[in-house]
């Protein structure tokens, strides 16, 4: 039967696929109701491809896999899983660690390490046919395949892979929230509905073909069994009878067609049921164990001529999930087992000794806490190990007899289950833990487990509870404990500003109790005290930069403490220590964190080489991860970027658009960091009273981007717009104040503001002259942002009192440092003050950096660099194809055709 009123949809799903034969790729997801027709749809499709123009990959979830980590993808890969062999042995190990039961060695409970070897491995393939990969019932999918998938339909564009997903409507999956196109089918109209019904039943009674076009409400299924149903009863009374619910008749109808078949057939059907996805041979393999007796293909016959499977070259599909249900629940416990027992013997398959050993698992004695806690350590190491060691807890804990020994072990498991990212996952175990009375421990951990979610820093997690129970589970010995719930205390007081009160609480625990981490302690301190603490935290951070650490962890702390006391300089050199390191784990979690300071501190450098990559990164991981947080900090630095850049409108949106995030999340260093780029955005456009207003409210403690920490590294776009707005006497107060913070600290980014503000403000121009030249005099070569802000001040100063010649020099260097810099906009200002004194200004000429994209910046300077293209898609998770595909339209825009050349370029744009 034709696919009867389905040809826009199917017009639509071909011409994805028509991309992947033309050499390029993509996702799309197909939504509906049960039996709304998604299987027939690409049952359909399958149909008519040639196995010489694209090769196509299958897998069907099924409830019994949903919980096996993995199982999907691997199923999906079998078939191509020999062209690893191509892939970087880093690469080959995740998929190793995930697909091989006995591979345990690897960590692979973060999927996002085997979603990078599961695109490089599709690449691989995909080289020499273009790939078509189809998954049905992806809403029962495993949870580790759904998110390997999600991170590889985001980066199909560049590949000959094309990703097909049917899922049900309403289900929740992370390939829903990819950001990939959805093709939702809808019941079918009365008219295409009703050429169902007479293709399916010709000559039904005008009343009985009324009944089954009204019952099935358009849905295909329902029609064609409906229709089916009623040609076959003999009796009209038989249809006219009260009907039962729609899907109980279906399955009905689905049971009576299995119970009607051959037992042989049955058979066969059993073995495919319960090991979706083998390949015809070893079905009829399994049977031969089963019955004793060889089976044949011609044995599923009647099946196929029963409309409940597709035979597809060697795979035996079902054709509607009903089919397969139907099967496995009109066979016996006894007929099940002896197919389970065959496929042990027959099956050498990862997936299929994975539920072996989880089937041979024995749960850890009953109230032994101690052994859970083992047990679910133990399994954290294995493939998928966050959400098995959860399990492990969830089950010892259904086993215990005493409340507080329930809790206990629901509360490990929800504090271990934070690192999967899955939130629901973590509230539903903390409401389970709360089931039961808590002990004032027991419920300060809830709190602090559930503010460790980035995206909930404005539920009511109190920062001295969070404290507090970090100084009790120290004193109780468990200091590394300790050390992790207080940089959640800290890490939310910097976000939410809970008050000096709290963050001197918090600074005072770090630095009185025994912890030997010491760069996340002064990732601490920088968090509450940047400022108090900003010389000792300073010190030791240039420690730290003449003896690195090598590991990445502690890079990332020591990054973030050099952003937060102002020390941007140093923070660059444990950003790119810590990227690499993060990025060579798969660490991805971590390295958006790492990446967000590393592009806010760069941007405010203006090393738009650093922070334009940076901060596209960060936004695009950010979405993946489900950091939201991070993502509003991401959103708003590009926003400061675009400003920089001289693209005012793009800048002004992307300030709304982290605006939007950071009130929702109450998190004020993204209002702080937007309300700076609008200051850009008006400053550039002549708005200086607007301009004023919107960098004040970051010092205002009664306004929402209040920061006492950001207001700090303002101070140069604060007094430079009071200045051309003429209000500067409504500033000095606040200048004031930051003069008497920076005797607290050696902090650069402050210390230059503080210079910079000195000589705009002084009253006597003789004061004025020495300030600016002292100000020019401080040693500012890592800072040429700000040594150049200054000359352009410096430059109008001198016109605005008619020096016009001594202004040039100045205003010269400006313009050329903004230049080399990119920040548009304070190079057209340059040019006009240039102008102004008499100097004819010459056109400026955009850096080879401003002609690329971000994500082509990025590549173009690992290359110059010289990585391969294989190392540098696996910094960047991207396949070594896509960064040939990338680097081929890079050379062109730059006028080169050599790495060698390319280097050269980007080297003399710096």
């Amino acid at each position: 039967m034709a696919l009867i009123g389905r040809g826009p949809e199917l017009a639509t799903v071909t011409a994805v696929v028509d991309r992947a034969r033309a050499g390029g790729g993509g996702a799309l997801l197909i939504a509906g109701e049960p039996g709304i027709g998604k299987t027939a749809l690409l049952e359909h499709l399958l149909t008519g491809l040639a196995p010489e123009d694209v090769r196509v990959l299958t897998t069907v979830a099924t409830e019994r896999d949903a919980h096996l980590p993995f199982a999907g993808v691997s199923r999906l890969l079998a078939s191509v899983r020999s062209h690893g062999a191509a892939l970087p042995p880093a690469q080959q190990a995740a998929l190793a660690g995930a697909f091989d039961a006995e591979d345990k060695d690897e960590d692979t409970a973060d999927p996002l390490p085997v979603a990078l070897a599961t695109l490089g491995l599709l690449a691989e393939a995909a080289a020499r046919l273009p790939l078509l990969l189809v998954v049905e019932d992806l809403h029962l999918l495993d949870a580790a395949s759904a998110t390997a998938l999600a991170f590889v339909a985001r980066r199909l564009a560049s590949e000959p892979v094309v990703l097909l997903a049917a899922l049900r409507e309403g289900l929740d999956s992370p390939l829903n929230n990819a950001g990939l196109p959805t093709l939702t089918l809808k019941p079918l109209d009365a008219a295409h509905a009703a050429d169902v019904v007479d293709a399916r039943a010709p000559g039904l009674s005008p009343g009985l073909r009324e009944r089954v076009l009204a019952e099935a409400g358009g849905n295909p299924l329902a029609l064609t069994e409906l229709a089916f149903a009623a040609r076959q009863s003999h009796a009209t009374t038989t249809m006219t009878t009260a009907w039962l619910p729609l899907s109980t008749r279906l399955e009905n109808a689905f049971r009576r067609r299995v119970a009607a078949l051959p037992s042989r057939t049955r058979t066969l059907l059993v073995i495919a049921a319960v090991n979706d996805g083998s390949p015809l041979t070893e079905i009829l393999d399994v049977a031969r164990l089963v019955d004793g007796e060889p089976a044949r293909v011609e044995d599923l016959a009647p099946a196929i001529d029963a409309h409940l499977i597709a035979l597809s070259g060697d795979e035996l599909r079902f054709r509607h999930p009903l089919s397969r249900a139907a099967v496995l629940s009109g066979t016996s416990t006894r007929r099940h087992q002896a197919v389970r027992a065959a496929l042990t013997k027959v099956l050498d398959h990862p997936i299929e000794r994975q539920i072996r050993q989880s089937q041979a698992a024995q749960p850890p004695p009953a109230d032994d806490v101690a052994a859970a806690l083992e047990e679910a350590n133990r399994r954290i190491e294995r493939p998928g190990g966050v959400m098995t060691a959860v399990s492990a807890l969830e089950h010892a804990a259904r086993l215990v007899s005493r409340p507080e020994q329930r809790t206990e072990l629901l509360l490990h498991a929800a504090d271990i289950a934070v690192e999967s990212g899955r939130h629901d996952e973590v509230v539903r175990l903390l409401n389970r833990a709360a089931a039961d009375p808590l002990t004032a421990q027991q419920q300060a951990r809830v709190t602090w487990t559930s503010a460790r979610f980035q995206e909930n820093v404005h539920d009511d997690a109190d920062v001295f509870t969070l404290a507090a129970l970090a100084e009790e589970v120290a004193s109780g010995g468990d200091t590394g404990l300790a050390l992790r719930i207080l940089w959640t205390a800290a890490r939310r007081n910097f976000w939410l500003e809970s008050g000096e009160d709290a963050a001197r609480y918090v600074a005072d625990l770090a630095l009185r109790l025994p912890f030997d981490n010491e760069p996340q302690v002064l990732a601490i301190l920088a968090y509450t005290a940047p400022m108090t603490q900003g010389a000792h935290v300073i010190a030791r951070l240039k420690h730290w930069a003449a003896h690195p650490s090598g590991d990445a962890t502690a890079d990332r702390f020591l990054g973030t403490a050099a952003v937060l006391v102002g020390a941007f300089d140093l923070a660059a050199g444990f950003s790119a220590a810590s990227l690499s390191g993060l990025r060579a784990q798969g660490r991805l979690f971590q390295l958006v964190g790492a990446l967000a300071a590393r592009g806010w501190s760069a941007t405010l450098l203006c090393d738009l080489a650093v922070a334009v990559p940076s901060a596209a990164e960060a936004d695009r991981l950010s979405q993946e991860t489900g950091q939201t947080l991070l993502q509003g900090t991401a959103r708003c630095t590009k926003a400061l970027i675009a400003a920089l850049q001289g693209e005012l409108d793009d800048a002004e949106r992307l300030a709304e658009e982290s605006i939007d995030l950071g009130s929702s999340l109450h998190a004020r260093p993204v209002l702080a960091t937007a309300r700076m780029a609008l200051a850009q955005v008006a400053s550039a456009r002549g708005s200086f009273d607007e301009a004023l207003l919107l960098l004040r409210q970051l010092q205002d403690p009664a306004a929402a981007a209040y920061h006492p920490t950001l207001r700090c590294y303002a101070l140069i776009d604060l007094v430079d717009v009071a200045q051309r707005a003429h209000r500067t006497e409504e500033i000095r107060d606040l200048v004031r104040r930051m003069e008497v913070i920076a005797r607290q600290t050696p902090s650069t980014a402050l210390h230059v503001g503080v210079r910079f503000a000195r000589a705009v403000l002084a009253h006597e121009d003789a004061d004025a002259e020495r300030c600016f030249l002292e100000a020019l005099a401080a040693d500012l070569t890592r800072w040429p942002f700000a040594r150049a802000r200054t000359q352009l001040a410096y430059g109008e100063w001198l016109r605005r009192r008619r020096r016009d010649t001594q202004a040039r020099g100045p205003l010269r260097a400006a313009r050329d440092a903004f230049d080399a810099l990119g920040a548009v906009a304070y190079s057209e200002r340059s040019r006009r003050e240039l102008r102004a004194s008499g100097e004819a200004g010459s056109e400026r000429v955009p850096r080879a950096h401003e002609l690329l994209n971000p994500q082509e910046l990025q590549i173009a300077m690992m290359a110059a660099e010289g990585l391969t293209n294989r190392e540098i898609g696996e910094k960047l998770h991207l396949s070594h194809r896509t960064v040939s595909n990338h680097l081929h339209r890079i050379f062109p825009k730059l006028g080169v055709t050599s790495r060698t050349a390319l280097g050269h370029l980007l080297r003399s744009a710096v």
